[in-house]
């Protein structure tokens, strides 16, 4: 047995390792859904408060927000999806990627579903800034009406400079993140309870039945309030992306403890004060606090406004790396921004498109309140696609019954699915700017996927097997190529195939290097590889080896690096007589390739601003070669 204060000392490790992250994942998991009291109730008002609001309306609509936050937040994502992870890994393409393990029939459709829910969380990406940014910093204009003005530029100025430090990673800021956040909720939930006396009848929000009887009476107004309702619940996707990054422990304890018990006194305050003084519905979150606080408010509500933005921006880097690695993206530039942490990455592309889309929404809306009505249908969209492959990820991977699985999701998909036609109603007010960044995302991602399948299957009817073409090219005669000193290393995707690469040498420069190596990058359905499963390598003759590389999705397929290391274990080889083998293929479109030409000139395209592959795959710049052929699709 190990001494008792060396077991304390442990102890006291873990402990605080675990208030570190749960501290953490406040800042990076819950700044999205933590911003959204600054909007959620003041829009869910908007629809029914033109005849005036009765009493039992205003405490209906704040059941009706806390039992949102409950069954959605609390019972879905905390305590049941946290649960399905990808060896620790969540989001909607690290389920997609471990459901095609299993699936069979159903693969085509979950990969639609699976592409669709990660398109919405990248328009998600989009409104989020905007959103938040916007709503925070409108606060000014209970300052003085005359700084109305104002509010617009210095939301581009704040968004422009978000986006601009992406580059110098997230490291140095995200220390700040969970003690900023944290204090942000410990505001809120404190204003709140201090509210909460202005009408103790609020209480009677805990009851789920002023829920019901206030959508029983509304009617259609109660179906358009839902939309705005749902607002209560902007970031929750987030909670499950981001379960890598902190583990599923930290997350739960940080909603209980600070975030879930915040939020519902802040929403519970803000009822209680509207019944008081129905005047404050213009803003009722502003207007909770008193007028020498507004300022240090503002400025508090800004910085959360802007860690939410932060959270959601790495989510949208993070979800494009999976997707490239998975094979639902072209190649792009990935730079690692922290030395330690793989998960800091920037992504210099992404965040351009993010940049411009973001302030095309504040530009083009104008305000909080326009922009809010928008932003709905990619946050319900994207629950009731996680919802859906929840599903097959319970029938598959738990192996419950169908009927359990049924009677356990089918009323939360229910839920969600009214919130889901409340959110369409406003497809004319804006909801068609999400519907149509979803459609373009998941576009872009099919057509990458479906053009490489035809591209693979196209060229390997072409290809020669390399079991035929060893022996063929070793066979001694006057037609042999020249033997040449050094190692060839050919990147190839089909190791079973002759790379064209390799066949373009031979017959434009008819040499042969003594050693080559047939080298493939498998990028597997799991987050990480550890480094004893990383190779395959089989050598097939004298002067050729196979070697397969495996990578996870989330890690940095490094070629340089892993083959340093499978020098230790014997391959000898040296960087400085060896050459890396390229094909670069130049793609013509075909009508008759299987896609339409729309889609082919759009895969062609994505192909040609695909970054290097010498690049990406981390290769000596000094020691690649590249050899092309026209491939027609």
């Amino acid at each position: 047995m190990g001494h008792p204060a060396e077991h304390h000392a442990a102890e006291k490790t873990r402990t605080h390792s675990l208030f570190a992250l749960t501290l953490g994942s406040v800042g990076v998991v819950y700044g999205d859904i933590g911003t959204s009291p600054l909007y959620a109730f003041r829009e869910a008002l908007k629809p029914v408060a033109s005849d005036g609001l009765t009493h039992m309306e205003i405490i209906g609509l704040i059941s009706l927000m806390i039992w949102t936050l409950t069954i959605i937040v609390t019972l879905k994502y905390v305590i049941f999806l946290l649960r399905a992870d990808n060896d620790g890994e969540g989001g909607t393409l690290s389920l997609l990627a471990l459901l095609t393990k299993s699936a069979n029939g159903q693969r085509a459709m979950l990969m639609l579903l699976g592409l669709i829910g990660a398109a919405l969380f990248l328009g998600d990406a989009m409104i989020t800034p905007a959103l938040s940014v916007m709503s925070a910093v409108e606060g000014l204009k209970l300052v003085t009406p005359k700084l109305d003005s104002a509010v617009l530029p210095i939301s581009v100025v704040i968004l422009i400079a978000l986006f601009a430090i992406q580059s110098k990673g997230t490291a140095l800021v995200s220390r700040f993140f969970g003690p900023i956040t944290a204090l942000w909720f410990i505001v809120m939930g404190a204003i709140g309870l201090v509210h909460i006396a202005d009408d103790l009848s609020i209480l009677k929000a805990f009851n789920p039945w002023y829920a019901m009887e206030f959508m029983l009476r509304e009617g259609f107004a109660g179906i358009v309030v839902l939309g705005a309702v749902f607002l209560t619940v902007t970031g929750a996707e987030a909670l499950y992306a981001d379960l890598g990054h902190f583990g599923r422990k930290p997350i739960q304890l940080a909603w209980f403890l600070l975030v879930y018990p915040a939020l519902t006194l802040n929403y519970l305050g803000q009822g209680a004060m509207v019944l008081q003084h129905p005047e404050a519905m213009s803003d009722p979150f502003y207007l909770m606090f008193p007028e020498w606080a507004l300022i240090p408010v503002i400025l508090l509500a800004t910085a959360a406004t802007i860690i939410a933005s932060q959270a959601v921006i790495t989510g949208a880097f993070s979800l494009v790396r999976q997707a490239i690695h998975l094979g639902y993206l072209p190649r792009m530039q990935i730079l690692f921004t922290s030395e330690t942490n793989t998960g800091q990455i920037f992504l210099p592309g992404v965040n351009t498109l993010l940049l411009v889309g973001v302030i095309a929404l504040v530009l083009g809306f104008e305000s909080s309140e326009a922009l809010a009505t928008a932003y709905g249908i990619s946050v319900t969209g994207a629950m009731v696609v996680t919802t859906l492959m929840a599903f097959e990820f319970v029938r598959l991977r738990w192996n419950w019954p169908q009927t359990v699985a049924i009677m356990v999701l089918a009323p939360l998909l229910a839920f969600e699915l009214v919130f889901l036609g409340a959110n369409l109603l406003k497809i004319h007010d804006g909801g068609w700017v999400p519907a149509m960044m979803a459609a373009f995302f998941t576009i872009i991602m099919w057509t990458w996927k479906r053009g490489t399948a035809i591209l693979f299957e196209k060229t390997r009817r072409i290809d020669v097997p390399l079991n035929t073409f060893v022996p063929m090219v070793e066979k001694k005669s006057d037609h042999a190529p020249v033997s040449v000193p050094g190692i060839a290393i050919f990147l190839t995707s089909d190791p079973e195939t002759a790379p064209a690469a390799l066949l373009h040498n031979i017959k434009h420069n008819h040499v042969l290097h003594e050693k080559n190596v047939i080298l493939t990058i498998r990028t597997v359905n799991k987050p990480r590889v550890s480094i004893e499963e990383r190779y395959r390598l089989e050598k097939i003759s004298e002067r050729f080896t196979v070697i397969e590389l495996r990578f996870g999705f989330m890690q940095s397929h490094n070629v340089s690096q892993a083959l340093a290391y499978l020098r230790k274990t014997g391959f000898k080889f040296d960087i400085m007589s060896t050459s890396f083998y390229l094909g670069r293929r130049k793609l013509v479109p075909d009508a008759e390739s299987g896609m339409p030409m729309w889609q082919d000139r759009l895969y062609i395209a994505m192909a040609n601003a695909a970054t290097d592959p010498s690049d990406y795959f981390h290769l000596p710049a000094n020691r690649v070669v590249e050899l092309g052929a026209h491939v027609i699709i």
